[in-house]
C-alpha cells in the first residue's frame, strides 16, 4: 500500500478536467498543475472511514493523526485519529478527551466538554504526547456567563473569543490540559468572522507557533505567532498573538483562506507549507519574511477500487478541501475534509458512489521537491 500511497503521478500536467482555475499572481511557480494521488482511509475492518470531518494533521510516533471537527460524526468528535500512512488504515482513541481540572474550572468548560470545533492539530516537537488545537468562534453553543463575558469581551475579533487548548496524550487517554482564548491587537484589523478563523497550526522547535487565519477584516489570509514558554498554561488569561509579517499571497478579491499548515525546516531554514483549499494549491512561505513565497497549483485524484473497465484506474475530484498538511519521511502528507455541499459533485466512478455519499476522507502524498525551497 506504501507504494500506492506513493506513487502519486507526480508529472506537471495542465490543468485540463479539473475545477475553476485558480487566478494568477506574482509569485506563484507557473500555469501547470501537480498531480496528486490519494487513497481512501479505511478503519481496522476495511470499511471506508465515515464523516470525520478531518480537520487538521500531525505527526506523532512515526503515525500520521488527525481530529474532527464541530459537524462531524459525534461518535468520532473529541477524539485523536492515528493513521498508519503506509496502510492508510486509521485507528482512533477509544474514549472522547477528558477535561482536567484547570481546563473544568475556566469558563470554556460548557464549550469543550460537549461538541467543540476543533480545526487544526499540531504536535509539540519537543514535548511528547502534547498537542495543540484550536476552536472556531463557538456562539453557536450558547454564550458565557455574565461574569466570563465581560472578562473576555475584548478579543478584537469575534464575539466569542477563539479558544487555543492544549492536549496530551497519556495511558489514560488524551487530556485537554491548558485552554488560552486568543486576543488579536486591533491593528491586525482580523474582523469579525465567526466561521472564518484559525484552520492551520504549526509549531518550530524553539517554542514557537504559527497559527494561520482564514481571512482578515481586507479578506486576506494571515499567518500570526505565539510563544509557548512553561509558564504559559498556568492560567486561562488571554494570549496575544503578534504578526510575523511573512510574505503570504494577497487577493485582489474572492475567498482564498489557508485550511492546513505544517512546518518543515530546510537547511537550517524555516519553511511554512500551506494548503490553500479553495485554489487547490500548495503555498510554500518563508519564516524568513524577506524570501517570497512560492505557489503550487495541485489536483487531486481519487482511485476507483475494484471499478470495472468502463472507470479508470483514477479520477480526478472536483472538489478535495484539503484541510491538514504534515511532513513525514521527506513526503507532504495530505488529508482532505469533505465539504459537505460540494463532495457529491466528486461522483464519476459508480464504485466511489458510496464512499462519497459517506463523507469518507482521503490521504494523499507527494514526495517533498527540494526545488520548492530554493
Amino acid at each position: 500500500m506504501k507504494q500506492i500511497i506513493g506513487m502519486a503521478c507526480m508529472t506537471l500536467i495542465a490543468l485540463a478536467g479539473c475545477s475553476e482555475q485558480p487566478e494568477q499572481i506574482e509569485g506563484e511557480s507557473g500555469p501547470q498543475s501537480l498531480a496528486v494521488s490519494g487513497v481512501w482511509i479505511k478503519n481496522e475492518d476495511g470499511t471506508a472511514m465515515a464523516d470525520p470531518q478531518t480537520s487538521g494533521l500531525t505527526v506523532w510516533q512515526d503515525k500520521l493523526v488527525s481530529l474532527s471537527d464541530g459537524s462531524a460524526n459525534s461518535d468520532l468528535q473529541r477524539k485523536l485519529h492515528f493513521i498508519d500512512s503506509d496502510t492508510a488504515t486509521v485507528k482512533s482513541d477509544a474514549e472522547k478527551m477528558r477535561l482536567t481540572n484547570l481546563v473544568r474550572r475556566s469558563c470554556f468548560n460548557g464549550y469543550l466538554a460537549n461538541q467543540p470545533d476543533l480545526e487544526a492539530l499540531t504536535a509539540d516537537p519537543i514535548r511528547p504526547g502534547v498537542f495543540y488545537t484550536i476552536t472556531e468562534d463557538a456562539t453557536r453553543t450558547g454564550a458565557l456567563s455574565a461574569s466570563c463575558e465581560k472578562k473576555y469581551e475584548d478579543t478584537g475579533s469575534t464575539d466569542y473569543p477563539r479558544v487555543l487548548v492544549r492536549l496530551e496524550k497519556t495511558e489514560f487517554g488524551t487530556l485537554m490540559t491548558g485552554v488560552k482564548p486568543l486576543k488579536f491587537p486591533k491593528a491586525f484589523n482580523v474582523g469579525d468572522f465567526p466561521n472564518d478563523g484559525i484552520e492551520g497550526l504549526a509549531m518550530a522547535s524553539d517554542d514557537l507557533l504559527y497559527l494561520a487565519l482564514e481571512k482578515d477584516g481586507n479578506g486576506q489570509p494571515r499567518i500570526f505567532t505565539l510563544t509557548l514558554g512553561n509558564e504559559f498554561w498556568k492560567d486561562t488569561e488571554f494570549a496575544e498573538v503578534k504578526d510575523p509579517t511573512l510574505n503570504v499571497p494577497t487577493f485582489p478579491s474572492g475567498n482564498h483562506p489557508i485550511n492546513g499548515l505544517a512546518y518543515y525546516q530546510h537547511e537550517q531554514k524555516g519553511f511554512l507549507l500551506a494548503a490553500a483549499r479553495n485554489d487547490n494549491e500548495l503555498w510554500v512561505i518563508s519564516t524568513d519574511k524577506n524570501v517570497p513565497f512560492k505557489r503550487i497549483p495541485m489536483h487531486f485524484l481519487a482511485p476507483t477500487e475494484g471499478a470495472t473497465q468502463d472507470c479508470d484506474a483514477t479520477e480526478i475530484m472536483d472538489n478535495a478541501s484539503i484541510e491538514g498538511i504534515a511532513v513525514k519521511d521527506n513526503t507532504l502528507w495530505m488529508v482532505n475534509d469533505p465539504w459537505k455541499v460540494n463532495y457529491l459533485k466528486n461522483i464519476q466512478c459508480p464504485v466511489n458512489k458510496a464512499n462519497y455519499e459517506a463523507m469518507a476522507p482521503l490521504l494523499f502524498s507527494a514526495p517533498l521537491d527540494m526545488a520548492w525551497f530554493e
